[in-house]
């Protein structure tokens, strides 16, 4: 693919994000406007879940077909099943389209294996035919052999995706990280989607993460049903390229 081919392919695979804590209503609704752009719409924002009412509001008055992420266990994978469930089930009563649960991914550094696999499989039966997407802090976990056993869990125990990243650690996404969950989904033979967030903020940079999830699972995998980039900055790059303009990579050389 060329860059501009990738660019296209991209657009169609970012779920638009702003996880601040200064988020506002405003802020809300610039992320919906951005979300639909001249060459076509990200399939999904991601959102706080405060917001989702606004969010929803705005995407029917509009007739945009894009779904609603929200996120619950958010950003520290606490062991609190109790209150991630909670949070989980608000997400679903406000009408998230898909929650992104954050895996309890320090107790499984720990020992603790069965705290991940009872949050994901409740949390998937609070969200029924919603999406589910499990976040395992790939970054935190570091060890090979933690992430796939995160990977491998989330999907054993319902999940419909599993995400590298929140975002809000020093290290999100890498290619590393994305090879050991893409194996682990391929040897799992069950049907799970993947989402690489946090970090790729270049068409040239999801270049690499589409070329190596071409390789691994096949060209046609390559749809919003099962790939997707956690993104808030990647959009801009992709509507640069596409307007012909430099990427912010080769405006970063001067």
């Amino acid at each position: 693919m060329t860059l501009k081919e990738t660019a296209k392919t991209t657009l169609g695979l970012i779920d638009l994000t702003t996880l601040n804590d200064n988020d506002t209503n405003d802020v809300i609704i610039e992320l919906c406007k951005n979300a639909t752009t001249n060459f076509g719409s990200v399939p999904a924002i991601c959102i706080f879940r405060q917001f989702i009412p606004i969010a929803k509001q705005y995407i029917f008055e509009h007739s945009l077909d894009i779904k609603i992420a929200t996120v619950t266990n958010f950003p520290h994978g606490s062991d609190n099943i109790e209150q991630a469930l909670q949070e989980t089930k608000e997400a679903i009563d406000l009408g998230a389209d898909e929650v992104d649960i954050v895996f309890p991914y320090k107790s499984l550094i720990a020992g603790n294996q069965e705290i991940g696999a009872e949050i994901v499989k409740k949390a998937k039966e609070i969200c029924g035919d919603k999406i589910l997407k499990v976040i395992i802090e790939s970054g935190e976990l570091k060890n090979p052999e933690l992430i796939r056993l995160a990977s491998e869990i989330s999907i054993n125990n319902g999940a419909d995706f599993i995400k590298t990243s929140t975002g809000k650690v020093k290290v999100n996404a890498t290619l590393e990280a994305t090879e050991i969950m893409l194996n682990t989904i391929k040897n799992s033979g069950k049907k799970c989607a993947f989402k690489a967030a946090g970090g790729v903020r270049l068409v040239s940079e999801a270049k690499e993460y589409l070329n190596l999830t071409t390789k691994i699972m096949g060209n046609d995998w390559i749809n919003s049903n099962n790939f997707r980039f956690g993104a808030s900055s990647l959009l801009n790059d992709v509507i640069n390229v596409l307007n012909d303009n430099e990427s912010i990579l080769d405006q970063s050389k001067y």
